[in-house]
């Protein structure tokens, strides 16, 4: 399993959880892991990102109402949330280089999302990067 994979079973783990939110996500999450006969190292990499989004889902819907004032949170779709939140999540807690993870939110957003989600992923994510501490200026992204 590859990262591309790992993200996308967890985008499947939030986007259940979102509908049944009278579940347990780490049952939803386990579920899942053993459903699909999941293993190694990115399967560690999926319960810390289902884990994480879910423990700072107030601090990251936040940053999505921010970035997006005229979208409230609870109109935007369910998929394109999840796929916001996994990407704020990772852009925050993780070490993945911030380009990585817009360029792979984009592309789950083209995958599951409506025909404009991916623009709109992509305007929110990047509105969050330069407002970030990972952000820096340079030639490439003045």
């Amino acid at each position: 399993m590859n990262r591309h994979y790992a993200r996308t079973i967890t985008l499947q783990v939030l986007y259940e959880f979102d509908f049944r939110s009278s579940s347990d996500i780490s049952n939803v999450l386990e579920r899942h892991i053993k459903n699909l006969s999941l293993e190694g190292e990115n399967v560690d990499f999926v319960k810390d990102l289902v884990n994480k989004t879910n423990e700072n889902i107030e601090e990251i819907d936040k940053k999505i109402s921010d970035a997006a004032p005229e979208w409230p949170l609870n109109q935007v779709a369910k998929i394109d949330r999840n796929i916001l939140r996994i990407g704020i999540c990772e852009l925050i807690y993780f070490d993945t280089p911030p380009k990585v993870v817009i360029n792979e939110s984009i592309e789950l957003a083209k995958t599951f999302g409506s025909e404009t989600s991916s623009k709109f992923v992509n305007g929110v994510l990047g509105t969050i990067f330069k407002k970030s501490d990972k952000f820096e200026v340079t030639d490439d992204n003045q």
